[in-house]
């Protein structure tokens, strides 16, 4: 049977022309199963589409594990690095994670205690949300009303140490249902996006470059990052935007001399911009939260410099004045028109570009409330290749 591909069911507040090309779902072909020529195809498709929806899926964690490791066969390690980072108690990671003893790579997340799961006799998790991570929260009242937050966008990475995984992959085991709440912004925009419970928020990274402005295309195109080193235990006594895109400059990130042990060699100092390995599109790809610096190099030889930003280069360390750039040119676009909020069922399977897109935890749940999902990421072979010199002679 040929592996069919039709386009995602997007929800009313979506601009269909900035979705033309992301996501899809694929039917008529089991993802646990793969044939190499039908993988072949899906990973094509998976570059070509940043998304990938497969409904009604009997998948394994061997399963899932083997699947998600195609992408990248010399990777091995979860993502963010097995019983380090995320054992480590002052971590923001810490409550979210519950690995599946015989196949270590994949997680468990979600929400409630979960029983007799695949080797793990009781396992109690916890949803990330707002109410725990940002400066403000949303009260209980409206809470109760359905209004709710982003919790944190980001891209699936220990961005210490570790290079970004290259893909995700998210599995529905259990998928509370109930009536649509209402995303807020509260960024004084009055931005909303009505969303379903639970939901994964998913925004393009190549769209988030696209419809940048000249001079803030020719900054992305010229800048790394420098991140925090072990930036999930610095970032975690500091609070979250409103947004969830990126951290309140209040001072109150771990000083450096009290996180675990690190060496500056291993800091991960990464391109603004990802290249895409197939479409050779650049995607704007940073986690904010944990942004320390930002490294801009000069405008190349004969470019334009009327109305340039930092046309002779730049070494970034105030940490507000990183954030408030990134904030400028990440904020477009996460607007509601921008953002796909995956409708989960159970046995849903949901493979993303993890390079391509950036993604964000919606909701909060009540604790005796069950959410169940198996994660897959694998900590990538090498590091994601940036702008080329002639991509920096384009948009430079």
């Amino acid at each position: 049977m040929a592996i069919e591909v039709v386009s995602l069911p997007l929800p009313p507040s979506a601009d269909a022309s900035k979705f033309a090309d992301f996501g899809r779902e694929i039917k008529g072909v089991d993802p646990g199963s793969l044939t190499p020529e039908q993988f072949k195809e899906i990973e094509l498709l998976l570059y070509k589409h940043s998304a990938l929806l497969f409904r009604d899926v009997s998948l394994s964690p061997e399963q899932q594990y083997k699947l998600t490791k195609a992408f990248d066969p010399a990777s091995e390690s979860y993502g963010h690095g097995n019983n380090k980072t995320e054992s480590t108690k002052k971590s923001i990671l810490h409550p979210d994670l519950k690995t599946i003893p015989r196949q270590p790579q994949v997680q468990l997340i979600g929400n409630g205690i979960v029983y007799d799961h695949e080797g793990l006799a009781e396992a109690k998790l916890k949803h990330p949300s707002h109410t725990t991570f940002h400066k403000t929260r949303v009260s209980p009242e409206e809470e109760d009303k359905g209004v709710t937050r982003f919790y944190r966008w980001h891209i699936d990475a220990a961005l210490y140490d570790l290079s970004p995984p290259k893909v995700t992959t998210l599995y529905g085991i259990k998928v509370p249902q109930g009536p649509k709440q209402k995303c807020r912004y509260d960024d004084g925009t009055g931005d909303e996006l009505e969303v379903p419970p639970g939901t994964t928020a998913f925004v393009s990274g190549k769209t988030m470059f696209d419809i940048l402005p000249s001079e803030l295309k020719s900054l992305a195109v010229r800048s790394k990052v420098k991140y925090a080193p072990h930036p999930y235990v610095w970032m975690a006594p500091a609070h979250a935007l409103s947004t969830g895109l990126g951290i309140e400059s209040e001072g109150l990130e771990l000083p450096l001399e009290e996180l675990p042990p690190w060496e500056e060699s291993r800091i991960k100092t990464l391109p603004v911009l990802w290249k895409n390995p197939v479409t050779s599109g650049l995607h704007f790809e940073v986690h904010p939260c944990g942004a320390q610096e930002l490294l801009v190099d000069p405008l190349p030889e004969g470019a334009k410099r009327e109305g340039a930003l930092y046309p002779d280069g730049a070494h970034i360390t105030d940490l507000k004045t990183v954030r408030d750039l990134l904030y400028k040119m990440q904020r477009p676009g996460i607007a509601p028109p921008l953002v796909y909020p995956q409708d989960w069922h159970e046995r849903d399977l949901v493979i993303f570009h993890n390079r391509g897109v950036l993604h964000s935890v919606v909701g909060a749940f009540k604790p005796n409330q069950v959410r169940a999902f198996h994660q897959c990421n694998l900590a990538a072979s090498e590091d994601p290749a940036g702008p080329n010199a002639e991509d920096v002679r384009k948009w430079a």
